[in-house]
């Protein structure tokens, strides 16, 4: 066994950092090139949009915001299982189709049980 380490499979890894690297350079270098250079007073406000500030940006956001978000993350995630469960279907059978009638059903109780306590009223 010998004790010289020579780490020539790691040559791979130290060009791709190095291009990576070089990419990212370059990119903002070029986009530092190319930028229009305008700035005028309002573009130079922290607010950009167009709209003045209203209030102080650091208020609380109401829970209820936070709810639909949830409810939101949830029903999407129940979206993006549904796309594998219709793919494969064919394979799964019956089995799968109960498993998705289940998972369906428990989703459900949950929206209605938000939509009785007034959890989807944005007012």
């Amino acid at each position: 066994m010998t004790t010289d380490f020579v780490p020539t499979d790691y040559l791979p890894v130290l060009i791709f950092f190095v291009i990576a690297g070089a990419f990212g350079f370059v990119t903002i270098l070029l986009g530092k090139l190319v930028r229009p250079r305008a700035p005028y007073r309002e573009k130079l406000l922290p607010y950009e949009c167009g709209a003045p500030p209203i209030s102080d940006a650091r208020q609380p956001f109401p829970m209820r915001y936070y709810i639909i978000a949830m409810l939101f993350v949830l029903f999407d995630i129940e979206a993006v299982f549904m796309y594998p469960w219709a793919v494969v279907f064919n394979k799964i059978g019956v089995y799968g189709l109960v498993e998705m009638v289940l998972f369906i059903t428990v989703l459900l109780i949950g929206y209605v049980y938000a939509w009785g306590k007034g959890a989807l009223e944005w007012d």
